[in-house]
């Protein structure tokens, strides 16, 4: 299992020392209590449970002494990423936390020949979307009425990746 240590000092924030790891089932609670304070639909502990034991999903968490700080779930289907949920609980906002979870994310799919990461985004979700375009996301378009409460439409992007040697997504 690879591991990434990562080390964040946000403005006046104290550092924090987090790993990016596969999610463990025994994360699921602390997910969804993120889930619930980041989305209108939040998805409940069994279907996260269901998401870390799926053999086609990719479930990265940053954890901090025990304690998920955020994390990226998403489908493999052939050789795309499709981009469930990304969030970050909001007292680790700020850290960097969302970005080494996209560098992981990119880093583990590009080592098995991935050629493109999906995703959609709320229209108001300013920060999301300069999150995005900073990793070289690019916007390929919009779905009408994506999202409810409240209803948004959805901006859809696309980072396409060059592939390197083929490993398996461990």
């Amino acid at each position: 299992m690879k591991q990434i240590r990562v080390s964040a000092n946000p403005g006046m924030m104290q550092k924090i020392d987090y790993l990016i790891t596969r999610a463990k089932a025994e994360y699921a609670l602390q997910i969804a209590h993120i889930e619930t304070e980041c989305f209108s639909h939040p998805w409940s502990e069994k279907q996260i449970k269901d998401e870390i034991s799926n053999e086609n999903a990719l479930f990265l968490t940053a954890v901090s002494d025990d304690t998920v700080c955020g994390y990226v779930s998403g489908q493999l289907i052939l050789d795309e990423f499709y981009i469930s949920n990304i969030a970050v609980s909001s007292e680790f906002r700020r850290c960097g936390i969302g970005s080494a979870l996209i560098k992981s994310l990119i880093e583990r799919l590009t080592k098995i020949n991935c050629v493109l990461l999906t995703l959609e985004v709320r229209e108001s979700n300013s920060s999301a979307i300069q999150l995005y375009e900073n990793f070289g996301f690019q916007y390929i378009g919009n779905r009408k009425g994506f999202y409810s409460f409240p209803r948004e439409d959805a901006r859809i992007y696309t980072l396409y990746l060059k592939n390197n040697q083929k490993e398996k997504l461990n």
